[in-house]
């Protein structure tokens, strides 16, 4: 039997609303994806946007990798990259370790792009966080570090 504090029942509610501001943050994160898709290309969809700015993060990825790290169906994500193939986006080449393997490679255009998506987006950012304490903005990472793991 597990017995009520208040102090429980505090921390309780205080999880409660970490959970309702986390789905808040997530749909507002879905909403920054869409808009950031399109402004990579008017057609692009969040999907094809998470795969273009992992590849360009990694350098270049592999397909399969792609589906197993988004748990992704491979059919997907085969659809998705022919789609950025189709936009200019991303090139498909031998893999410089071993020329059997096939690997997805951003162009210069979605490189140019998604830069100055993510500048907009890390300016977002310091407008809201600046006026806090360099020590709550560690912290916070390290609560999302813990969150992301968990």
């Amino acid at each position: 039997m597990t017995i009520v504090t208040e102090a429980s029942a505090a921390v309780d509610e205080a999880i409660a609303e970490v959970e309702v501001q986390m789905s808040l943050l997530f749909n507002r994160a879905r909403l920054i994806w869409k808009e950031a898709a399109q402004k990579v290309h008017p057609d692009l969809q969040p999907a094809a946007y998470k795969l273009l700015s992992t590849i360009v993060r990694l350098g270049s990825a592999n397909a399969h990798v792609l589906a197993e790290m988004f748990e992704m169906d491979k059919s997907v994500v085969s659809r998705q990259v022919r789609t950025l193939e189709e936009f200019g986006l991303v090139e498909t080449r031998a893999d410089e370790r071993d020329g059997r393997v096939r690997v997805l490679v951003a162009t210069p255009v979605a490189e140019e792009r998604l830069r100055e998506v993510r500048e907009g987006n890390q300016q977002r950012l310091r407008d809201v966080l600046r006026d806090h304490p360099e020590a709550e903005l560690r912290g916070f990472a390290e609560l999302l570090r813990s969150l992301a793991e968990a």
